[in-house]
């Protein structure tokens, strides 16, 4: 199997974000990934084989240090406008690195989460280092761009929870959590560097903190955005 110089230069593009943009369309690579694509409701649009295309020709197409044995171009969804009706959400402030998006997704995904909404400026989820940390719960995850104090402020309004973690919140351990049963509760997950932004911060109904140990004697400074929420999401669902 031949890969044509347009395929080459159509799939090269998708590594940028305005590629992408232009073609509606984003790479996955591995065979894991490959394999969760095709059986997900995501449009799978062509599959590239190393066996078929040659060493060469996938180095060329793969963004990876080590080209992977097959990758495939997908179109990306269109968007959903959707309103949490019930159900456990996370809110995205301004997430930057691609890393945490992957990581925070793969915690949604394992923890059940109802769904994740990100704010315009948090990075695209379709950047390859996104999709590849994802491991495949970007195919299972909902996920809506929105304005995030918006949504805050709707949640609230509508009788629900907007939770944020702060150095001057309550103790997570020892507060009342609501999973969403009945009214949806959304967990905000604020910026690498400055944390929830002050326009959301002002929808914030709950402000949670995660104590460090011991308590009077915090060895870093912060947590992680990606190990803060699987500790804040971890104890949401322990209580039910």
């Amino acid at each position: 199997m031949q890969i044509s110089r347009n395929e080459m230069r159509l799939v090269s593009s998708l590594s940028r974000k305005k590629g992408r943009e232009e073609t509606g369309l984003f790479v996955v690579e591995g065979e894991k990934m490959v394999s969760e694509a095709l059986a997900s409701d995501f449009e799978v649009v062509s599959v590239y084989r190393r066996d078929e295309i040659g060493e060469e020709a996938m180095a060329r197409l793969s963004s990876l240090s080590s080209p992977s044995p097959v990758l495939a171009t997908v179109r990306i969804p269109a968007p959903v406008d959707f309103h949490p009706e019930k159900g456990l959400f996370l809110a995205l402030d301004g997430i930057r690195d691609p890393g945490n998006l992957g990581t925070i997704l793969r915690v949604a995904d394992w923890f059940g989460i109802d769904g994740v909404f990100a704010s315009e400026d948090t990075v695209d989820l379709y950047n390859p280092k996104v999709v590849q940390a994802t491991m495949g719960a970007i195919f299972r995850i909902p996920f809506h761009t929105a304005r995030i104090p918006d949504l805050c402020a709707r949640i609230v309004t509508d009788g629900g929870h907007v939770y944020g973690t702060f150095l001057d919140g309550k103790n997570l351990y020892g507060r009342d959590l609501d999973t969403g049963s009945r009214t949806p509760s959304v967990i905000v997950i604020g910026n690498e560097s400055n944390g929830i932004s002050r326009e959301t911060a002002a929808h914030v109904s709950d402000r949670l903190f995660i104590p460090p140990y011991p308590a009077d004697d915090p060895g870093s400074e912060s947590l992680n955005a990606a190990i803060a929420t699987a500790i804040t999401v971890a104890e949401f669902r322990r209580r039910g």
